[in-house]
């Protein structure tokens, strides 16, 4: 039912684009140049459309959901999981900032990071070819965050434990509140940034998205078709999880972006794109960079990080092989 709505989705889509789409092929440009801009142009009703109601998720849910996050004790990385597969920019910088406050453990905070999903389900689901992976993608990674989490917090047990004086902050007390990927606040949303984020975030990842496209075809052109181009990375195919986990470590929310049109191109294999997308916890890195005053904790996350990205990442390419 999901995937049929999708399809046609885009069916329509095509139909919409296509007086535009003759325009832009008559253009006196390379055809690589043109198939990256029509490829672009026809993601753009799909990904306002899934950025609006993802803004209005974090208009009516977001104080909810940092809330009882800050609230839950066992079922934390459960539930921080859960929550992050919901493709929004904010909740990994929330994640980040209770833990500062220790009012999650270690391993929420890493299920949190795991299961994000940032921009990438939004360009999978916007790819009509691909609209059939974006479920298991998403139940990987919930599966990858939920385990690993547990794991964390039983190997940690004796130092994940919140502090008594941490309970007492109320959540709400950061009157500032939080800063998403465009600048805007996700903690205390006004009307106008429902509705002018969505047009403001689907411009900014339109316009990534096309330089990467761009970047792909290019590329894509000088191997001479994209099975030359598979075939040429396929040099780097047994450290493919490793790189693309360490281009996840970037705390911009754009890489997931990056490491998804990569998979969509063919470039990298399903392993790969599981490995890179678990790693890239976008923001919410750059708040635990910030915010931590524990260095060394923070560092022991970042490797935990890398770690379960890359061995989840061959773990997925030996199944699916």
């Amino acid at each position: 039912m999901f995937i049929e709505l999708i399809q046609k989705f885009n069916l329509f889509n095509e139909w919409i684009f296509a007086p535009l789409d003759g325009v832009i092929e008559r253009l006196f440009l390379a055809e690589w140049i043109k198939d990256a801009i029509i490829d672009s142009l026809h993601m753009l009703p799909f990904l306002l459309f899934i950025f609006f109601i993802i803004g209005l998720v974090e208009y009516f849910y977001f104080d909810k959901t940092e809330l009882l996050a800050s609230k839950s004790e066992k079922a934390g990385p459960l539930f921080g999981s859960l929550v992050a597969s919901v493709p929004q920019c904010g909740f990994s910088v929330i994640a980040s900032t209770l833990y500062t406050r220790r009012l999650i453990t270690k391993g929420t905070l890493l299920g949190v990071y795991l299961a994000t999903s940032d921009e990438a389900i939004p360009v999978l689901m916007a790819s009509p070819e691909m609209v059939g992976v974006v479920m298991p993608l998403i139940g990987i990674k919930v599966l990858i965050g939920i385990v690993a989490g547990y794991l964390t917090d039983f190997i940690f047990r004796n130092k994940t434990k919140t502090f008594e004086y941490h309970k007492k902050i109320e959540v709400s007390e950061d009157k500032n509140g939080y800063d998403g990927c465009c600048r805007h606040n996700i903690t205390n949303p006004s009307k106008e940034v429902l509705f002018f984020h969505p047009i403001i975030h689907t411009v900014n990842v339109f316009v990534f998205i096309f330089l990467v496209t761009l970047f792909l075809n290019y590329l894509v052109m000088l191997a001479g078709g994209e099975e030359n181009l598979g075939r040429y990375f396929m040099g780097t195919y047994l450290i493919q999880p490793f790189i693309t986990a360490i281009m996840g470590l970037i705390p911009n929310c754009a890489v997931s972006i990056a490491i998804t049109l990569m998979y969509v191109k063919g470039v990298i294999d399903f392993g790969a794109v599981i490995s890179g997308l678990c790693s890239s916890a976008g923001l919410g890195l750059l708040v635990l960079l910030k915010n931590n005053r524990d260095k060394k904790d923070t560092l022991n996350i970042i490797l935990i990080l890398l770690l379960v990205s890359v061995t989840s990442g061959f773990i997925v390419r030996l199944l699916c092989s």
